[in-house]
């Protein structure tokens, strides 16, 4: 059976992924204690479902600690499981609350009444922080809904694989993405932006490409960076990492690191799995 578990913060996009998911058709069970996962895949294998999603978050919290373990269950059994984790910056979550006018949900929980808005977020972020180590995590400050679906979309799609390999390109002055696992920073690079005939097109127009491709620091540059990803690579693997995020940025996320990214992404394609994002780019 495939298998995907969502969790994040509240207020992350949860809901967005599920109907996605739904869409996509899977059978969909929102908020979830995970001590119940194992049974309730066993009723629906039985039933002969191929597709399961299962949210499960802080409204459940005393059942995740769990979680890791009955993953790793699932796995052994044969089942193909994706984790999937979504998180949001502070002061987005903050807007977004305030925007939509509902309490937090750990503020509904007697033990946390008095918190504020801000220690009840950043208590559940410490509270999911285990979850988020063993699963796929995507920033959604700032990003569109329908970028959400791509994304979610190309994540399910992926193969299984011992470990899958996200590069992202991002803008330093929209902030160093929450997801990234390693980030590099190639503002020092020669910046097409100037160019007036450049400034327009992005890292994945064949002029911005001949352009920073012709340049040797520049291929110096992700040549540093596929070396440093490739000898760590095993190492992440021997901590039992299904997932690693590695975010490469520059001035406006436009050109240079856009470039950058699809010139390590094609090193890295052929012996792994490999999914490409752009965050600027998606805006």
């Amino acid at each position: 059976m495939k298998i995907v578990i969502v969790s994040g913060q509240s207020g992350s996009g949860k809901s967005v992924v599920m109907r996605v998911l739904e869409d996509a058709g899977y059978c969909c069970v929102d908020n979830l204690p995970a001590s119940f996962v194992p049974q309730l895949i066993t009723k629906w294998t039985a039933a002969g479902e191929t597709h399961l999603a299962i949210s499960c978050d802080t409204r459940s919290a005393t059942a995740l600690q769990a979680l890791p373990t009955t993953l790793d269950q699932l796995r052994a059994q044969g089942h193909d499981v994706k984790a999937l984790f979504l998180t949001t910056n502070n002061a987005t979550l903050i807007q977004r609350y305030s925007e939509s006018r509902r309490r937090h949900p750990l503020a509904t929980q007697p033990q946390s009444a008095q918190m504020t808005l801000l220690e009840c977020i950043q208590q559940e972020r410490d509270i999911l922080a285990p979850i988020a180590a063993i699963s796929h995590v995507v920033d959604t400050s700032g990003l569109a809904v329908q970028t959400l679906r791509a994304w979610v979309i190309d994540f399910v799609s992926a193969d299984r694989a011992p470990l899958t390999l996200l590069f992202e390109s991002f803008a330093f002055k929209q902030a160093i993405p929450l997801d990234a696992d390693l980030v590099f920073d190639v503002r020092c690079l020669p910046n097409p932006y100037y160019d007036l005939a450049l400034r327009p097109l992005s890292g994945l127009d064949a002029p911005v490409a001949q352009y920073l491709g012709g340049i040797e620091t520049v291929r110096d540059m992700i040549g540093d960076i596929t070396r440093f990803v490739s000898k760590w690579l095993p190492h992440y693997l021997h901590d039992n990492r299904s997932y690693l995020t590695v975010a490469v940025g520059c001035t406006g996320g436009q050109h240079r690191s856009v470039y950058c990214v699809q010139e390590i992404a094609k090193h890295f394609a052929a012996r792994e799995q490999v999914l490409v994002r752009h965050r600027a780019l998606a805006k």
